[in-house]
């Protein structure tokens, strides 16, 4: 459902050849190695040819009862979810129960444009519909149940960011009515529409839509970490629906993606279009490159959960990670699966902490400014922990890994400073961007 700091994007040098038997001794130390540095919680799965080849759990689905996760535990998969909700909406397609051409005025005619909105604008993020996630006061509201009328009220009120299909942006409002046309077209409740058009033709077992977490059912609970896993609270599931509401296991979403890819679920024609890029967005689904080869798949995030699946139609190869706590970017951990399932060297991260007293880290405080990029960080302090918050964004903590170096692993981010000439280097996703403290 939201929006991540770091897109997640898989770039590295060129693979070299696909085998199926890997080092899984050393992917096991790598997630170890995680798990012993609180870095990550929750389970990954790889399989090939659409077979298991490989699972891991680690962490806690539920920390205050220490109960261990396994391959049965589920996780809520954020935004994975339009991937279904996409594949639902080509297959009502093919169905003749809609056509993606369809002006969503039939629909919606409230809607901002709506007269100029096919469905297709919906599945490809070029509606220009707000997000009603990125409204200011949505995590005043989120854990409270909404209905169609009130979420629609409220996607209403939220305007146009731009002119429909002249560029896109990342909408998840586009899915929440997406699953509204659903229901409407096909007469029930997009849970069952879900059931009955994917779950069950291709047996899954531990997906369908959530509702309030059941530690009872091996649900995880999710958490974000600050010097300890705090528990995160729920967004009421009402509100996502097909953008964001569906829970799930990685072995579940590998068996979806291999069903999706290999005709089961839609028609090659429609995976074509679904698979279709413009403007970095295709259909429910990313391009996702890894050195010469390239799969499809999608990212999620929820409350405290993160998540990511992808799938190689070339090698057959799949990999889907569902996370409950992260305190280290999931895009490193899917690099070196990869890295892994590929036969291409990796290494197993050094996690070094550099203790720091409360008054040292008063020479960092205050508000750097940039002419790199336009944004602000404010840098404070939480007794012994440096905090800093970029405009429009929540504040994160920072973990000192040498003099003057401080880390956020959960995405990727770096900010070394250089306290004598009052400056700050905010590194991320290999690019360095200089700031100035006000």
């Amino acid at each position: 459902m939201k929006k991540l700091l770091l897109i997640f994007l898989i770039t590295l040098f060129a693979a070299t050849s696909f085998a199926q038997k890997f080092d899984k001794e050393k992917l096991d130390l790598y997630f170890q190695t995680l798990e012993n540095n609180n870095k990550f919680m929750g389970s990954v799965s790889l399989s090939e040819n659409g077979k298991i080849i490989y699972t891991k759990s680690i962490g806690f689905s539920d920390v205050e009862s220490k109960t261990k996760p396994n391959q049965t535990t589920k996780y809520r998969i954020g935004s994975i979810s339009k991937s279904f909700t996409s594949a639902l909406v080509f297959r009502a397609a093919e169905e003749n129960k809609l056509s993606l051409d369809t002006k969503i005025s039939k629909y919606f005619p409230n809607i901002k444009n709506a007269d100029k909105i096919g469905i297709s604008n919906l599945l490809n993020h070029r509606s220009g519909i707000h997000s009603f996630t990125d409204n200011e006061n949505y995590l005043s509201w989120n854990t409270q149940k909404k209905s169609e009328e009130e979420l629609l009220k409220i996607i209403e009120d939220g305007g146009s960011d731009f002119d429909p299909d002249t560029k896109a942006d990342y909408s998840n409002s586009n899915y929440v009515l997406l699953s509204f046309i659903l229901e409407k077209i096909y007469k029930k409740p997009y849970s069952e529409i879900l059931q009955e058009k994917i779950i069950k033709p291709i047996g899954l077992k531990n997906t369908y839509v959530g509702g309030k977490i059941n530690l009872k059912n091996n649900e995880a609970n999710s958490y974000t970490f600050e010097n300890n896993w705090i528990k995160e609270t729920e967004t009421d599931l009402s509100i996502p629906l097909g953008a964001g509401a569906i829970v799930s296991t990685p072995s579940d979403l590998l068996q979806f993606a291999d069903a999706l890819f290999n005709g089961r679920i839609i028609s090659e024609k429609s995976l074509k279009l679904m698979e279709t890029i413009k403007d970095d967005y295709g259909s429910g689904l990313f391009q996702m490159p890894f050195g010469t080869k390239k799969a499809f798949g999608h990212t999620g995030g929820i409350d405290g959960f993160s998540s990511n699946y992808g799938y190689f139609p070339e090698e057959k190869v799949a990999f889907a990670l569902t996370s409950n706590g992260s305190n280290y970017t999931n895009n490193n951990i899917a690099i070196a699966v990869l890295n892994a399932v590929f036969n291409q060297p990796y290494e197993i991260p050094a996690f070094k902490t550099f203790e720091l007293p409360s008054a040292d880290l008063d020479q960092y405080l205050g508000i750097y400014s940039s002419k790199d990029i336009p944004l602000k960080i404010t840098v404070t302090k939480n007794d012994t922990t440096l905090m800093a918050q970029a405009t429009g964004q929540s504040a994160f903590p920072l973990v000192a890994s040498d003099k003057n170096i401080f880390k956020f692993d959960h995405a990727g981010i770096v900010l070394e400073f250089m306290p004598a000439n009052k400056t700050m280097i905010l590194k991320q996703g290999g690019k360095n961007y200089n700031f100035i403290k006000d």
